[in-house]
């Protein structure tokens, strides 16, 4: 795996910061900061303690001025920091100055989360878009990765030409990695591609697993399909998508996948990154949107969520949404309340928990309303003699029922609509 950069292989004791710039967004300001300390406590860093600082405006050295940078560092010292998280996404330049100020490393919420998909990433796809992002994110970077970057290579025959930069020869062998890793990712994706294809000549139903990380999604798909893919608590304790057959209660076979879990300020190289990935949510026939019914950001959740769907223009589809780990929720009213808030946002609002096996019969009718006009009930009187067309129905269909009389068969199915017309001549009214 492509290192960002060098980092001390244990922190400790880790101050975070968010830089705020207007005083009206504080709760939001505080919310991501929380956040921040989720994701920072996944990569087992411990914490030593959070800090929100206003700023008049932007600057270009510190983001923030002067004056607030040492405030800042000055915290870090007496706490015995020895690293500094911004949860503002730093330029190159300054995460080098505020090294350079506080003398201890300092890292950005982009690094934290490019951390975490590193250690979560399993498939040969996730691994290299995950691998592509670190190497763009590390690009800029590199000028203070390596010690002898500033040191220049002497000419003549094998060198690196007169008076090169090894920083040069570094980055250029980047690029090529950067290429490389590019071709490798596009094969895979058309490999995907072939695989969907295969899919969708089965002319199944869709249904993509959507929704903010640690809201349930895997443990979800898990109940609904009797699969036991990893589930855990955690933030983006999935980055692969997995999809498993589902039969619906009307007969219908679907087909549901797991997506990687959203997150608020995403970097927007991760969201192109994973856009493969998201592609499911994208080409899928309908969505179920998970949310964490017991956390009080539900909602904004819920926004982040629709947001980037929006981006991938996947905000239109068909949705249910499920208010998860219902369980744990104290008071019912909070429930309540969070459904008349997401009414006008969503058509289908159901209440459940995954881990208690609740609503689930409820999640898998309202799939069946949604789906209904894909498939139909019907009966056929066939010829024994038109035997390609009982084939049709056992491929393409569910058949329920089978009996004889005379030289015909009487067959009752769950057809796809395509199927049906195909087969109209043999219906029985």
């Amino acid at each position: 795996m492509f290192e960002v950069r060098e980092k001390p292989q244990m922190v400790e004791r880790a101050l975070l910061v968010r830089l705020s710039f207007s005083k009206k967004e504080a709760d939001e300001d505080i919310s991501l900061l929380e956040e921040l300390e989720e994701l920072v406590r996944t990569l087992g860093i411990g914490v030593a303690d959070l800090m929100l600082a206003h700023s008049r405006s932007m600057h270009r050295k510190f983001l923030c001025g002067t004056g607030k940078a040492d405030e800042v560092v000055e915290f870090a010292k007496a706490h015995e920091c020895d690293c500094i998280v911004f949860d503002n996404e730093l330029a190159p330049s300054q995460q080098r100055e505020w090294e350079e100020l506080a003398g201890i490393c300092v890292i950005d919420r982009e690094e934290v989360i490019l951390d975490i998909f590193a250690q979560r990433a399993q498939t040969k796809e996730a691994t290299l878009q995950v691998e592509l992002a670190r190497m763009q994110y590390a690009l800029p970077r590199m000028a203070r990765m390596w010690g002898h970057l500033d040191r220049e290579g002497g000419g003549g025959t094998g060198g690196r030409g007169m008076g090169e930069m090894q920083i040069e020869v570094d980055r250029r062998l980047a690029r090529k990695r950067i290429d490389r890793t590019q071709r490798e990712l596009e094969a895979v994706r058309t490999q995907r591609k072939t695989r969907r294809k295969d899919r969708e000549k089965l002319d199944m139903a869709h249904g993509a697993i959507v929704g903010y990380t640690n809201a349930g999604k895997s443990t979800l798909l898990n109940r609904l399909t009797d699969s036991d893919i990893m589930a855990k608590d955690m933030l983006f304790a999935t980055l692969d998508t997995t999809t498993r057959s589902i039969e619906l209660p009307d007969g219908q076979t679907i087909l549901l996948t797991d997506t990687v879990g959203f997150v608020r300020n995403l970097p927007h190289r991760l969201v192109e990154a994973f856009k493969a990935t998201l592609e499911e949510a994208v080409l899928a026939d309908f969505l179920i949107h998970v949310l964490d019914a017991n956390s009080p950001e539900a909602e904004k959740f819920f926004d982040t969520t629709m947001h980037v769907l929006g981006e991938l223009g996947a905000e239109e589809k068909p949705m249910v949404t499920v208010l998860n780990k219902c369980d744990l929720v104290g008071d019912p009213r909070v429930i309540r309340d969070l459904t008349k808030r997401l009414e006008d946002k969503s058509p289908h609002i159901l209440v459940a928990s995954a881990s208690k096996d609740i609503g689930m019969d409820e999640i898998l009718n309202t799939c069946t309303e949604i789906l209904a006009e894909r498939v139909q009930k019907n009966t056929y009187r066939i010829p024994q003699s038109e035997g390609q067309h009982m084939s049709v129905l056992h491929t393409e269909a569910k058949v329920i029922d089978t009996q004889y009389e005379g030289n015909d068969v009487i067959i009752t199915a769950i057809v796809p609509a395509i199927t049906a017309g195909r087969l109209e001549p043999f219906l029985v009214e």
